[in-house]
Protein backbone atom coordinates (compact mmCIF):
# COMPACT_ATOMS: atom_id res chain seq x y z
CA UNK A 1 0.00 0.00 0.00
CA UNK A 2 0.91 3.57 -0.65
CA UNK A 3 1.32 5.83 2.07
CA UNK A 4 2.06 10.06 2.62
CA UNK A 5 3.44 11.16 5.58
CA UNK A 6 1.01 13.24 7.17
CA UNK A 7 3.12 14.61 10.35
CA UNK A 8 6.09 14.37 11.72
CA UNK A 9 6.24 15.59 15.65
CA UNK A 10 8.83 15.37 18.77
CA UNK A 11 7.47 12.92 21.50
CA UNK A 12 8.80 12.59 24.68
CA UNK A 13 8.10 9.44 26.23
CA UNK A 14 5.84 10.03 29.51
CA UNK A 15 6.74 6.88 31.62
CA UNK A 16 11.02 7.53 31.32
CA UNK A 17 11.10 11.06 29.51
CA UNK A 18 12.96 10.07 26.75
CA UNK A 19 12.67 11.50 23.64
CA UNK A 20 11.05 10.08 20.76
CA UNK A 21 9.65 11.05 16.91
CA UNK A 22 5.84 10.11 16.12
CA UNK A 23 4.72 9.82 12.90
CA UNK A 24 1.56 10.03 11.10
CA UNK A 25 0.98 8.03 8.14
CA UNK A 26 -2.17 8.35 5.54
CA UNK A 27 -3.24 5.88 3.16
CA UNK A 28 -3.98 8.48 -0.16
CA UNK A 29 -6.61 6.73 -2.72
CA UNK A 30 -7.86 8.12 -5.98
CA UNK A 31 -11.14 9.55 -5.60
CA UNK A 32 -14.49 7.80 -6.38
CA UNK A 33 -15.60 10.19 -9.38
CA UNK A 34 -12.54 8.66 -11.30
CA UNK A 35 -14.87 5.80 -12.25
CA UNK A 36 -14.82 4.65 -16.47
CA UNK A 37 -18.04 3.27 -17.94
CA UNK A 38 -20.37 6.24 -16.44
CA UNK A 39 -23.64 6.87 -18.36
CA UNK A 40 -24.13 10.03 -20.33
CA UNK A 41 -26.75 11.06 -17.49
CA UNK A 42 -24.48 10.20 -14.60
CA UNK A 43 -21.63 12.68 -16.09
CA UNK A 44 -24.39 15.29 -16.68
CA UNK A 45 -25.56 14.75 -12.97
CA UNK A 46 -22.10 14.69 -11.45
CA UNK A 47 -20.99 18.19 -13.35
CA UNK A 48 -24.02 19.69 -11.93
CA UNK A 49 -23.87 18.69 -8.41
CA UNK A 50 -19.54 19.67 -9.08
CA UNK A 51 -21.36 23.29 -10.21
CA UNK A 52 -22.67 23.80 -7.15
CA UNK A 53 -20.03 23.01 -5.22
CA UNK A 54 -17.88 25.76 -6.68
CA UNK A 55 -20.62 27.70 -6.43
CA UNK A 56 -20.99 26.93 -2.40
CA UNK A 57 -16.94 26.79 -2.02
CA UNK A 58 -17.03 30.66 -3.72
CA UNK A 59 -19.19 31.92 -1.29
CA UNK A 60 -17.18 30.44 1.59
CA UNK A 61 -20.11 27.80 2.83
CA UNK A 62 -18.30 24.95 1.59
CA UNK A 63 -14.47 24.12 2.34
CA UNK A 64 -12.53 23.09 -0.74
CA UNK A 65 -12.63 19.26 -1.71
CA UNK A 66 -9.66 17.42 -2.57
CA UNK A 67 -9.49 15.32 -5.42
CA UNK A 68 -7.59 12.41 -3.37
CA UNK A 69 -9.50 11.01 -0.14
CA UNK A 70 -7.30 10.76 2.61
CA UNK A 71 -7.45 8.23 4.87
CA UNK A 72 -5.68 7.85 8.59
CA UNK A 73 -3.14 4.32 8.13
CA UNK A 74 -0.80 4.75 10.82
CA UNK A 75 1.01 6.22 13.48
CA UNK A 76 4.61 5.21 14.87
CA UNK A 77 5.80 6.08 18.03
CA UNK A 78 9.36 5.47 18.18
CA UNK A 79 12.03 6.25 20.72
CA UNK A 80 15.15 7.82 19.20
CA UNK A 81 16.80 4.78 18.59
CA UNK A 82 14.17 3.01 17.27
CA UNK A 83 14.24 5.62 14.96
CA UNK A 84 17.75 5.53 13.96
CA UNK A 85 17.56 1.82 13.56
CA UNK A 86 14.59 1.89 11.22
CA UNK A 87 17.18 3.66 8.91
CA UNK A 88 14.05 6.01 7.15
CA UNK A 89 14.07 9.73 7.35
CA UNK A 90 10.16 10.68 7.24
CA UNK A 91 9.78 13.81 5.33
CA UNK A 92 5.99 15.07 5.17
CA UNK A 93 4.19 14.87 1.90
CA UNK A 94 7.16 12.30 1.43
CA UNK A 95 5.33 8.81 -0.06
CA UNK A 96 6.54 5.12 0.65
CA UNK A 97 5.42 1.85 -0.25
CA UNK A 98 4.51 -0.37 2.91
CA UNK A 99 4.94 -3.92 2.61
CA UNK A 100 3.88 -6.17 5.99
CA UNK A 101 5.90 -9.61 5.33
CA UNK A 102 7.38 -12.23 7.38
CA UNK A 103 6.32 -10.17 10.36
CA UNK A 104 8.30 -7.15 9.68
CA UNK A 105 7.25 -3.87 8.11
CA UNK A 106 9.33 -2.59 5.71
CA UNK A 107 9.32 1.04 3.71
CA UNK A 108 10.14 1.81 0.36
CA UNK A 109 10.06 5.51 -0.77
CA UNK A 110 7.42 5.66 -3.84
Amino acid sequence: MRVRVHRVTSYQDPETGRPGKLIELVEVRKSASQFTGMSEESMIAQRMIQGVFVQLQSMGLVPPISKDVILPKMTLILSEEEYDRLNVRFEVNEEFEVEFKDSKISFTPA
